[in-house]
């Protein structure tokens, strides 16, 4: 099919690990022939000027093409937008980074603590709070909105109730939780909701008018509909609590002017905050991975990127740049499809970049219920991440840690696809024929997950 030039969007010519035609080329790759996604955009930026590049579709049935206006959920990005509000209120001598964050909170809220130590707005920030991952009393009324109703109360009787599992500080570990808890206490500090404060300590002063929490008329006229990874169109979220860890939506022109800011491209008053929070670094526990305040930080290829990515039910978001090089990229896409592979690639050629091929027609087979069955139990992929696998006759399962379930369809008796994302399953059994561990076939790797259960 002939590609529209309407579909292209170009400012400037910028020269970075990738150029535009080969941007457009990974575009096309992505969207026509491997039909990963709806829409995305590319915006890059150096000191020689800036580019955006938009190819795809705002929706599914929609014929508009995205450019540097179209708005996107940008997800867990927001947190780099609340460690940046906490460095600029230590910057005004507001708070410091180590006051425990129970400072800021309603006096009757007890704060978990461990070892004589509690939890202090640095730790939320760098992911080392002992805090886990998502709340354990979150049980959203609407599964396709889930953080819509996780209100201040639900937030308080969790903290209340929780007891760490490590030390303060030991461990990195990601966290919505943490930092959404860290926006809410900087809120309640500076005496307004997040969404006001981060507009009046960030956005208006980087001139960042496109991007908001709640979106005006003129944003939803411009919003890229999100979808899932089967391409259906979803819902977009919403966060009450944890706002500060993924509420903001945002532009690729907007998100360029942030990171002209960072880069010191361009001279704004949070310099002195935006430099804070570069200074300090702490190992991840991943080979060549930090994180700074919100900020993870890639050392390789003799680069280092700071980068962060968000994701919500229906888009992914990427932002990255390189100090060193005064050299930027974001990039948007208003499907649940990983590109972050694009972020690094453009960034520092050197990173590996993913190709597609179109999908592959797969036929569903008919399978006894008793071999379904010896598939069941659990398969652990990481410490915090597993894969259930559950019967229901003669239908079979898998459900991924803090995801939805999903049906998987026999293609042969081991061999299982997923028709709502290009995944596939294998099972492997030991000499005795009992089933051992599976492989999860997903964006050209193979990950093996050990039965555990």
């Amino acid at each position: 099919m002939k590609k529209s030039l309407a579909a292209i969007v170009m400012i400037v010519p910028v020269l970075l690990g990738a150029d535009s035609s080969e941007i457009r080329s990974i575009l096309e790759n992505r969207i026509d022939l491997g039909k990963k996604a709806v829409g995305i955009v590319v915006g890059t930026i150096d000191d020689k000027g800036r580019a955006v590049i938009g190819y795809g579709k705002l929706a599914k049935d929609r014929d508009e093409k995205p450019d540097g206006d179209t708005v996107f959920e940008i997800g867990s990005i927001t947190k780099v937008f609340t460690s940046l509000i906490l460095a600029d209120m230590v910057e005004r001598g507001e708070v410091k980074l180590d006051d425990p964050v129970s400072k800021f909170l309603p006096a009757s809220i007890t704060v978990p603590s461990r070892n004589g130590r509690q939890i202090t707005l640095l730790d939320l920030s760098m992911q080392i709070s002992g805090l886990p991952r998502l709340p354990n009393n979150m049980k959203p009324a609407d599964l396709a909105n889930p953080y819509a109703d996780y209100d201040p109360p639900k937030l308080y009787a969790f903290l209340s109730g929780y007891k760490l599992q490590r030390d303060i500080g030991e461990k990195y570990e990601y966290s919505n939780l943490a930092v959404g808890l860290l926006g809410h206490a900087l809120s309640l500090k500076a005496g307004m909701s997040y969404e006001k404060l981060v507009k009046s300590r960030i956005l208006e002063p980087l001139g960042m008018t496109s991007s908001s929490v709640t979106l005006s008329e003129s944003q939803k006229k411009r919003l890229a509909i999100g979808h899932d990874t089967g391409l259906n169109p979803v819902k977009n979220w919403d966060l009450d609590a944890l706002a500060g860890a993924g509420a903001l939506r945002s532009t690729a022109n907007d998100m360029l002017k942030f990171l002209a800011a960072n880069l010191e491209l361009t001279d704004t008053p949070l310099k002195p905050a935006m430099r804070r929070m570069r200074t300090v670094h702490r190992e991840t526990g991943t080979p060549d991975l930090e994180i700074a305040m919100a900020w993870h930080v890639f050392h390789k290829f003799g680069t280092d990127i700071y980068w962060h990515n968000g994701g919500t039910a229906g888009y992914r978001s990427f932002a990255g740049f390189v100090p060193a090089k005064k050299t930027g990229v974001v990039v948007l896409c208003n499907t649940f499809f990983d590109i972050d592979d694009m972020g690094y690639h453009i960034l520092e050629s050197q990173y590996p970049l993913g190709k597609f091929s179109a999908p592959k027609e797969r036929v569903e087979i008919a399978l006894d219920p008793k071999i379904l069955e010896s598939y069941v139990g659990e398969y652990e992929l990481a410490p915090t991440f597993k894969i259930k696998i559950t019967r229901e006759e003669a239908r079979l399962f898998a459900q991924a840690t803090d995801q939805p379930r999903f049906e998987i369809f026999a293609e042969k008796e081991a061999d299982f696809f997923l028709k709502v994302v290009d995944a596939q399953i294998t099972f492997s059994k030991d000499e005795k024929g009992a089933v051992t561990s599976l492989i999860l076939h997903q964006g050209g790797a193979d990950q093996k997950a050990k039965k555990v259960q």
